[in-house]
C-alpha cells in the first residue's frame, strides 16, 4: 500500500502541465491538488460514484414501481433475462453480491411470482433460479427503462459505452487491489 501511495503522490505532482491530459477539468486545475484538496468530499471519486449510484436508484424507482420491482430485484431479473436458470452463485458473481444478500431478495421475487427456486438435479446443494411466465413477460414491460435512463442522463450512446467501460476498468482495478 505504501508503494501505491508513493506512486499516487508522484502522479499528483506531475498532474499540472502534462500535455497528454486533455480533459477540461485538468486544464482548469491551476496547480497540483494539495493534501487538503484531496480530502474535500467533492474530490472523492468514491463519493462521486456513490452519490451517482444513489441518483440512479432514485431515477429508477418511478420506472420500476409499476413493475413491482426494486432496483436490486431489477438487476436480478436482468441477469435472468440474459440467461434463465442461473444458480444463486452465478447471479451473485454477476452482480458482485453474496448469497446471504441474494437469498431474501430471491425469496421476495418468488413470493411475487416472478421466479421459482429449484434444487439442481446434479447437486442438491445448488439452487437454480428460473423465471416464471410472469417474470419472463416482465422483460417486455421493462424494455423501455434503459431508454428512459439514457434520456435522463442526456449523454450519447457512445459516451455511455465509454463511461461504462471506464467504470468497469476502475472496478477491476479496485477488486484486484483488494485481492493483493
Amino acid at each position: 500500500m505504501q508503494k501505491c501511495v508513493a506512486r499516487f503522490n508522484r502522479a499528483r505532482l506531475k498532474y499540472v502541465g502534462d500535455p497528454e491530459r486533455d480533459r477540461s477539468e485538468d486544464r482548469m486545475m491551476a496547480k497540483a491538488p494539495t493534501a487538503d484538496d484531496l480530502l474535500k468530499i467533492d474530490n472523492f471519486i468514491c463519493f462521486a460514484l456513490y452519490s451517482a449510484g444513489h441518483a440512479f436508484t432514485r431515477l429508477y424507482k418511478p420506472l420500476l414501481d409499476p413493475l413491482g420491482l426494486t432496483y436490486p430485484q431489477y438487476l436480478v431479473m436482468a441477469v435472468l433475462w440474459e440467461k434463465d436458470g442461473r444458480t444463486v452463485g452465478e447471479i451473485g458473481e454477476k452482480l458482485l453480491l453474496e448469497s446471504s444478500t441474494l437469498t431474501p431478495l430471491l425469496k421476495r421475487l418468488e413470493t411475487a411470482g416472478m421466479v421459482r427456486r429449484t434444487r439442481d438435479q446434479d447437486d442438491e446443494r445448488v439452487v437454480r433460479i428460473l423465471l416464471t411466465p410472469k417474470g419472463a413477460a416482465l422483460k417486455q414491460r421493462a424494455a423501455e427503462i434503459p431508454q428512459a435512463i439514457g434520456c435522463a442522463t442526456n449523454i450519447t450512446i457512445p459516451e455511455v459505452m465509454k463511461l461504462t467501460t471506464e467504470i468497469k476498468e476502475l472496478r477491476a482495478k479496485l477488486l484486484a487491489a483488494q485481492a493483493a
